[in-house]
């Protein structure tokens, strides 16, 4: 590996709150250090395009508190192709990019590792609101999308209370339940389906609700994960079952906006000066994680090789604590 010189940065892949803080933070400290930073726009689609600009400390002053990413972000099916990493490893060297830090899920993942393979000095770091990478305990933008979707669902209990309906309530989280599960918890749901634990009882699921409405209670949530989806036609069932007003609320891309909290810009901010100082250290092919209370790294190709499983006894938490 030689001198690090000049370090490029982009975010691929779904948006999450906090990139802005996890950008700023390479800035900042790549130019403390001498280093020069370019910013590619649009992830992978632009690096292809050459869609390349010069990064100072006036283009990240105010851009912390800001939700997305102020680089973009798009998906591309060309850069999954041994010709597009080939051209996009070519692109860098074009532009005199030496080293890259990527921002994404596992998808952009295995774009860092292609072009580390290629010569590019690489590392990564976990921004996707699913909390589905198996290496680290956290990604950047999960805090905010939990407690984005957590304060919807008060509201929704509120109305839900008030005309004594079920409301069955779908959060992000594409194939990984993290949202739903925690939702699950901090809400005080009277359920909750996620992908990890597909052999669900629906029956079982109308005997809580009919068992708590003698009991007093007057509304019913169910957390549904967007892996498990088909929530309106869940809620048609429920109806049909308990006799109760059922409806559903698909919470979708509000998870993914606005303000990211105090813990992803901070986690953030130091997530992408430790992908600095990676770099300037002479690493390669690298992981940002946060695992058992400590920032640390992995290698990509250790770290895509690991699978990401529910915490069974937060499961069973979530499950003890629905009102019967």
């Amino acid at each position: 590996m030689g001198e690090v010189k000049t370090i490029g940065v982009l975010t691929s892949g779904g948006d999450a709150p906090g990139m802005n803080a996890a950008i700023r933070a390479v800035v900042m400290t790549a130019l403390a250090s001498g280093i020069e930073v370019k910013g590619i726009m649009r992830g992978y689609a632009g690096l292809l395009n050459g869609e390349i600009i010069d990064m100072d400390e006036k283009m990240v002053s105010e851009i912390m508190r800001k939700g997305g990413t102020i680089l973009y972000t798009a998906r591309c099916k060309e850069f999954m192709t041994p010709e597009g990493q080939e051209k996009g490893a070519q692109v860098l060297r074009d532009n005199g990019i030496d080293s890259l830090i990527v921002i994404g899920g596992d998808g952009s993942f295995k774009g860092a590792q292609a072009l580390s393979n290629l010569g590019i000095n690489t590392v990564a770091l976990p921004g996707t609101i699913d909390l589905d990478i198996a290496c680290t305990d956290y990604t950047i933008g999960f805090d905010t999308a939990v407690n984005t979707a957590v304060d919807a669902i008060d509201k929704i209990q509120d109305t839900s209370t008030s005309h004594e309906r079920c409301s069955i309530i779908e959060v992000m989280g594409r194939n990984a339940g993290y949202i739903a599960l925690w939702c699950n918890i901090a809400n005080g749901a009277d359920g909750i389906l996620i992908p990890e634990k597909e052999e669900f009882d629906e029956q079982d699921l109308v005997e809580t609700i009919l068992n708590n409405r003698k009991k007093g209670k007057t509304h019913h949530i169910i957390i549904n994960a967007e892996g498990i989806g088909e929530s309106n036609r869940l809620a048609k069932r429920l109806e049909a079952a308990t006799g109760i007003e059922t409806r559903a609320t698909i919470l979708g891309y509000i998870q993914r906006g606005g303000r990211p909290t105090a813990k992803d810009r901070v986690y953030a901010s130091t997530m992408g000066a430790y992908a600095v100082d990676l770099l300037l250290g002479g690493a390669t092919n690298r992981v940002i994680a946060y695992k058992s209370g400590q920032f640390t790294d992995y290698d990509i190709n250790e770290a895509l090789a690991m699978k990401k499983t529910i915490d069974e006894y937060q499961f069973l938490v979530s499950r003890m604590l629905v009102q019967h």
